[in-house]
């Protein structure tokens, strides 16, 4: 099938509802803008390895491996160490990645793009109330955002004035015979936006909601409610595909007790070794919370289309759609 051509109006639309997210996310959460890094060398520990398996595209400079970023889930929080940021401000990159073992669909492409934000707090502020205070704002963000796009066409906005929070253990309670993605669906369909706080701890059933990696997000602390985990997804309901549609993943990040804990339970302590892990368990770093927000995903979302590679920079000219000359 031959895919479908995008206007000029389309792409200065999109960009338009890239520029009013951006600037909504920066002004509510105190973010100025950074730029990113492309790749990060392969034994600094900087890069995310995602849900532990997926192998990132690699590549050697004058002997040194180095590694495309998968996302700078860490790699923000070692750099407001290292300019000494102040609490109460944070960072925000346009980060581009490739995730070359993505299955592609609707809702994925192997072209990663992300608004991947970091913010210092204190000590006292790992907490479930920061957490949801932040997811909060990010919501208003989505919401100012969808508003003034659905001033320029003619889709009316569907988010609900309120974003609705559950623990994803309630979240099994409330839907023991459901799978995880079927309890996504069910909740962002009957509240039209959800937290879902817990990801990567084992539940009731003992599985997890969802994988983390050890080494960024806090899934093992006790919080506020007695469940675990001070990390959340955001997810909204997407009455295009009609399916819930994960906007964002945030967390208060781990410190060095949740570190070890999660390295050990993930069976991964070797991980120790590497300077950003020897930063973290040495104490030399800051406590943050941060998150990756998906940009196309916000693009699709806000000017309701029904799949992702109609959003996202076109990559490759497909043979079928000109005609070849003979020479």
């Amino acid at each position: 099938m031959k895919p479908e051509r995008r206007t000029l109006e389309e792409e200065i639309l999109f960009t338009h509802a890239a520029a009013i997210f951006e600037h909504e996310l920066k002004t509510r959460l105190n973010l100025s803008t950074i730029t990113a890094p492309l790749f990060v060398s392969s034994n600094s520990g900087l890069n995310d390895d995602l849900n532990g398996t997926e192998q990132a595209v690699s590549f050697q400079i004058d002997g040194q491996q180095f590694e495309v970023v998968h996302s700078l889930a860490k790699w923000k929080r070692w750099i407001l160490g290292e300019t000494e940021t102040e609490k109460g401000k944070g960072i925000v990159t346009d980060m581009k990645a490739i995730r070359k073992e993505e299955i592609s669909s609707p809702i994925h492409s192997h072209l990663v793009e992300q608004w991947d934000w970091e913010k210092v707090i204190s000590k006292n502020e790992r907490t479930l109330e920061t957490l949801i205070d932040h997811a909060k704002l990010i919501y208003r963000a989505l919401k100012t955002t969808e508003r003034e796009i659905s001033s320029l066409t003619i889709s009316p906005p569907s988010l609900p004035a309120n974003l609705y929070i559950i623990h994803s253990e309630e979240l099994l309670k409330m839907y023991p015979t459901y799978s995880a993605k079927e309890r996504e669906d069910a909740i962002a369909a009957k509240h039209g936006a959800v937290l879902i706080i817990g990801i990567g701890a084992d539940l009731s059933d003992g599985k997890p909601h969802d994988l983390r990696a050890p080494d960024y997000d806090d899934w093992t602390s006790i919080n506020a409610d007695g469940f675990y985990g001070l990390n959340a997804d955001l997810l909204v309901w997407d009455t295009v595909r009609k399916a819930s549609l994960e906007i964002s993943s945030m967390g208060i990040r781990v410190d060095k007790e949740a570190l070890i804990r999660q390295l050990e339970l993930t069976k991964s302590v070797s991980r120790l070794m590497s300077p950003f892990h020897q930063l973290l368990v040495t104490k030399q770093l800051p406590y943050t919370i941060g998150g990756g927000i998906g940009k196309s995903r916000v693009i699709m979302f806000v000017t309701k289309k029904d799949d992702i590679s109609k959003v996202i920079p076109k990559t490759e000219i497909l043979h079928s759609e000109i005609a070849i000359p003979t020479v």
